[in-house]
């Protein structure tokens, strides 16, 4: 005994320590889910950091793309300036490329802590500027004797490229965008400047008009970049809303099952606790009323013994449904199937319900189909809903009435069992509640016997369970119908001559590949 107590302490500390490790694991998630939600207000900052790392991806995808038009534009420029100037300021120019791309892939490979510091746009910064000042060193190449025109063009095209590839890249950086354009703008307008002639007064001022037409243009695509990082915060945000309400409902899911599944093996343990007492009641309850030991000289002795013993019957029904639907919605309630005939269980409740319908002069119509086939059922828990249902129709029907039991195939080929009743109906918006554990209908309360409440669920579980479907129709003054219909899986042909046993024949394994 000691031993098994201990296992049960031991395991009752398990339990409560993963429950604790998942509330702990749940708030942490939510804090910082809303911590992240309240960042907000730190949108810019946050914004900063995203262009920059968008700023680095480009000059990292870049990476062979200006080397590129800076060996086209070397190339080409052989034609008017010595070749080992040229050369010379192609290795200037790669190399503070390069310095670029690898400050780049340091910031990227960077912890998150460190990359909010502003040391890394300052970086970028200095780069960019040593980076313009290198393509502002070309136009400073001593040209040939005798070159003409076509460097001065050469030199306004280059501009114009070199300044759109650095808007490019640099636009989601305003400071970066300035330092690697303003050195080529200024050094070719000055240049352009030091010419008297109209052509070089003309390229001089297009020079600034395009740095001003790219500056504008790298405006607009800062703009477009925030604004698709504002989708994308906004996105996220909703995101971590919807995995704050997730993990709330997930924690709230899980409290549910466990209360659940306390209050189902309380009511267990409760229902077999009250049994016990509550047979010795009803024991000696019916011995003083039927006066087995003697006659009652007073004959309130005996009215209270029989009110003591229909309390009793009641709560003892009570019991037994509640332990039913405990054990049905804790999931231990089993179904012993078997080939029976659903027209026989009908005239087995019908014949069990007469007595009562006869005390209320209530008259009984039973038809059915012939030649109905066998279901593979439980016959038990057919019984029971086939009891309450008719109980139901009984009780509520009023002295004089009449119950129709109609059994017969669906249109879908299953079979159904419908009872109908000419009491007092439901009103439409009770139906609801009537269909609800421990749910009554008015009428129920103010003129019904004493009932539970649970037949309706137990029914609907056990139906459920056997795959069917359960439906009320009810109109005010005009009566109640309820139908149980079962799926065309159960059905099944069934020989009385076979020579196979009923448990070979209908074994549940290959119930599914007969009816297939």
């Amino acid at each position: 005994m000691k031993s098994h107590a201990s296992e049960t302490e031991s395991d009752i500390l398990a339990i409560n320590k993963q429950r604790a490790l998942r509330r702990r694991e749940m708030a942490r998630s939510v804090r910082d889910i809303r911590s992240r939600l309240g960042a907000s207000d730190t949108r810019q900052s946050t914004f900063e950091h995203e262009r920059q790392h968008l700023f680095a991806d480009t000059r990292i995808n870049a990476a062979f793309a200006a080397p590129l038009l800076a060996l086209i534009v070397a190339a080409i420029s052989s034609l008017w300036v010595s070749p080992q100037f040229m050369g010379a300021w192609f290795l200037v120019t790669i190399c503070t490329h390069f310095l670029m791309v690898v400050i780049s892939h340091s910031y990227e490979k960077a912890p998150s802590d460190q990359k909010v510091r502003i040391i890394w746009r300052r970086r970028f910064v200095i780069g960019d500027f040593i980076y313009g000042c290198s393509w502002a060193m070309f136009f400073l190449m001593p040209e040939a004797i005798g070159s003409g025109d076509g460097l001065v063009i050469f030199h306004f095209a280059t501009l114009l490229i070199v300044i759109a590839m650095n808007t490019m890249q640099s636009a989601n950086l305003p400071k970066c965008l300035l330092a690697s354009t303003l050195p080529i703008t200024f050094v070719v307008t000055f240049s352009f400047l030091q010419q008297s002639s109209a052509v070089h007064y003309t390229l001089a001022a297009m020079a600034i008009g395009a740095q001003g037409f790219f500056l504008i243009l790298g405006n607009q695509l800062l703009k477009n970049a925030n604004t698709m990082l504002e989708y994308r915060a906004e996105k996220d945000h909703l995101i971590a809303e919807l995995e704050t309400a997730n993990s709330v409902s997930d924690e709230a899911r899980r409290r549910a099952e466990a209360a659940n599944l306390a209050k189902s093996r309380f009511l267990a343990t409760m229902s077999h606790e009250l049994r016990t007492p509550l047979n010795a009641i009803l024991g000696f309850s019916e011995i003083m009323k039927d006066e087995v030991l003697g006659p009652m000289e007073n004959k309130n002795y005996r009215s209270y013994a029989e009110d003591i013993h229909g309390s009793g019957d009641h709560l003892l029904n009570l019991i037994n449904e509640i332990l039913d639907l405990s054990r049905i919605e804790a999931g231990r309630h089993e179904l012993h199937e078997e080939p029976i005939l659903l027209e026989d269980v009908v005239a087995e409740c019908g014949t069990m319900m007469k007595v009562r319908a006869k005390a209320k002069s209530i008259a009984l119509h039973h038809s059915h189909q012939a030649d109905l086939p066998r279901v593979w059922a439980d016959e038990r828990a057919l019984r029971q809903v086939i009891l309450n249902l008719m109980s139901n129709a009984v009780k509520f029907t009023p002295v004089g009435g009449e119950v129709r039991i109609n059994l017969g195939p669906t249109t879908d080929g299953g079979q159904y069992v419908s009872i109908r009743d000419n009491g007092p109906g439901i009103p439409e918006e009770e139906i609801p509640t009537v269909l609800e554990a421990f749910g009554q209908g008015s009428h129920a309360i103010k003129s019904a016997e004493q009932g539970t409440g649970l037949g309706l669920s137990i029914v609907q579980a056990l139906v459920s369970m056997h795959d069917g479907k359960f439906s009320i129709r009810s109109r005010l003054r005009e009566g109640t119908e309820v139908t149980v219909s079962l799926p065309p899986s159960r059905n099944m042909s069934y020989a009385e001559d076979t020579k196979t046993s009923a448990a070979e024949a209908f074994d549940p394994r290959n119930r599914k590949a007969r009816s297939a």
